[in-house]
C-alpha cells in the first residue's frame, strides 16, 4: 500500500494567513479513505503484518484513537487508527488484543501526528502505546494563532477538503462497528500528515518552531506518567454548589459513590446510572422512603427505580454518620478565586491585574492564546505569592518550578517581574 498523491489544487496559498479560506472553487468534500474502509483489525496474526507493515514503512504515523465518552465507565481505546507512507491506513480493534506493544516498538523511532494528542495518550499508553517524539496538529495550530484549531476546520483551512464529523460522539464500544464509522475511523488519519507539514511550514515561517518542540517535548513526557488520581472526586458532582451544609453534602458523596461502584460494574458511564442533577435533588430532600424517592426529578426512570433500595441505603447511611466523618472543607490549594481578591487583598488584586495585562499583551503581540502564553493558574499564583525579591530570574525560576517551558519564560518573564514590582493601577485585563 502507498500513499497516493492528493489533488491540493484548493489549497491556500503559503502568503495566505491563519485561518485564510480555500482558494476559488471552495473545499472537496472527503468522502471515503483512498484506498478503501479497511477491516479492523482483530487477531494476533492480523497484527503481526500490520506490524511489519508499519515498521517497513517510511515517515512519520499518523495516529487516532476513539474513545466511548458518555457511554462506558472507563476511558479506554475501543478503536485505534494508523496511517503511514508504504503501509497505508488500518484499523485495529484493540479489544480482542492483549496488547499493541509490537506495534509500538515497530514504530518507536517514527515521529507521531495526533491531533489533540493529551486526550488520546491515556488509553494508547493502556494498550502499550508511548511515542518518543510527536507533533500534535491541534496545539501547533494554537501556537501558530489559528482561530479554529478543530481537525475539520484545519483541514478544510489548510488542505480544502472537508471532513464530516458526524461520528465524533458515538458509541464505539458497539460491535460490530458500522461500516460508516469505519469510514469516519480512517479518513480521521487520511490527511493527518499532510496537515502536520502544512502547521510545521507556518511554525517556521512564524520562528515558532522551537516553541512548538518544547510543548510536543512536554507531551511525551506526560505520556509516561500515571494517571493523576483526583482527591474526593465526589465533589466534581455537577451542580454541588447548591448544596449547602456538611451533612447534605454527605448524601452527594454517599450517592456518588453508590453510583460509581454500579457504573463500574456495568462499565457504564455514571451520568447513565443516575444524573448527577437527580444526586444533587436528592440530597437537597433527602428522601426516607421510595414512594418520595421516586418523586424526585431523576428517579422516575425504569433502571433507576430498580436500584431505589440502593439510594435509599446510601441516605440512610449518610444520615447516621457522626458529625466527626462529616465532609470538611477541602484544603485550599493555590490562591483563592480571583474575584475574591480585592476584598482579601487588594494589592495582591492589583499584581494580578498589571500580571494580566502582560500576558494579554504579549499573547497578542505573538498571535498566541494567553493560556498557550502561559498558564491562567501559574499566574494567580505568581501574583498571589510573588517571589521574595523579584527579579526577571526569580520570576523565571518560579514559573519553571510551575511547569512554565523555557520558551514561555522567555517571553514573560522580564514583563511579569515589572509587573509584580509596579505598584501603578492596571484596569483588569480579561481571559486569563
Amino acid at each position: 500500500m502507498t500513499d497516493a498523491p492528493l489533488d491540493r489544487r484548493d489549497m491556500p496559498s503559503e502568503t495566505d494567513g491563519p485561518g485564510s479560506a480555500p482558494a476559488a472553487g471552495g473545499p472537496v468534500p472527503l468522502l471515503a479513505p483512498r484506498e478503501g474502509v479497511p477491516a479492523p483489525v482483530e487477531t494476533p496474526e492480523a497484527l503481526a503484518e500490520v506490524v511489519a507493515a508499519f515498521g517497513a514503512g517510511t515517515g512519520a504515523v499518523a495516529i487516532d484513537a476513539e474513545r466511548a465518552s458518555g457511554y462506558r465507565y472507563t476511558q479506554r481505546a475501543y478503536l485505534v487508527q494508523l496511517r503511514r507512507a508504504g503501509a497505508g491506513t488500518v484499523l485495529i480493534d484493540p479489544l480482542p488484543l492483549d496488547n499493541l506493544r509490537t506495534l509500538d516498538e515497530a514504530i518507536a523511532d517514527a515521529e507521531w501526528v495526533l491531533h489533540a494528542a493529551s486526550q488520546d495518550l491515556p488509553c494508547l499508553a493502556e494498550i502499550g502505546m508511548r511515542p518518543r517524539r510527536l507533533f500534535d496538529t491541534e496545539l501547533a495550530a494554537r501556537l501558530a494563532g489559528f482561530e479554529r484549531v478543530g481537525l475539520a476546520a484545519l483541514t478544510e483551512q489548510l488542505l480544502g477538503f472537508t471532513l464530516e464529523k458526524h461520528h465524533s460522539a458515538a458509541d464505539w464500544s458497539t460491535r460490530p462497528l458500522p461500516e460508516s464509522w469505519l469510514s469516519y475511523a480512517a479518513l480521521d488519519v487520511e490527511m493527518l500528515t499532510d496537515l502536520r507539514d502544512e502547521l510545521a511550514a507556518e511554525l517556521d515561517r512564524q520562528g515558532k518552531t522551537a516553541w512548538a518542540a518544547e510543548e510536543f517535548a512536554a507531551l511525551v513526557a506526560s505520556a509516561s506518567l500515571p494517571p493523576r488520581a483526583r482527591p474526593e472526586p465526589w465533589r466534581r458532582t455537577s451542580g454541588i454548589h447548591k448544596v449547602r451544609g456538611a451533612r447534605a453534602q454527605s448524601r452527594v458523596r454517599a450517592l456518588w459513590y453508590a453510583r460509581d461502584a454500579i457504573a463500574a460494574r456495568r462499565d457504564s458511564a455514571p451520568g447513565r446510572v443516575l444524573p448527577d442533577a437527580a444526586i444533587i435533588a436528592a440530597a437537597e430532600l433527602d428522601p426516607k422512603d421510595e414512594r418520595t424517592l421516586l418523586t424526585v426529578t431523576g428517579f422516575g426512570g425504569r433502571s433507576v427505580r430498580r436500584l431505589a433500595r440502593t439510594w435509599l441505603d446510601a441516605l440512610a447511611e449518610a444520615r447516621e454518620l457522626p458529625d466527626d466523618a462529616l465532609p470538611a472543607s477541602p484544603p485550599v490549594d493555590g490562591p483563592p478565586p480571583p474575584h475574591r481578591w480585592a476584598e482579601r487583598d487588594p494589592v495582591a488584586a492589583a499584581r494580578l491585574a498589571r500580571c494580566r495585562a502582560v500576558v494579554t499583551g504579549t499573547a497578542a503581540e505573538h498571535k498566541l492564546p494567553p493560556e498557550n502564553l502561559i498558564s491562567p493558574d501559574n499566574v494567580r499564583r505568581l501574583a498571589w505569592t510573588p517571589p521574595e525579591d523579584v527579579t526577571p530570574e526569580t520570576v523565571g525560576q518560579t514559573l519553571r518550578g510551575f511547569g512554565a517551558r523555557a520558551w514561555q519564560v522567555g517571553l514573560i518573564a522580564d514583563d511579569l517581574a515589572e509587573a509584580l514590582a509596579d505598584p501603578s493601577p492596571v484596569a483588569p485585563a480579561e481571559g486569563v
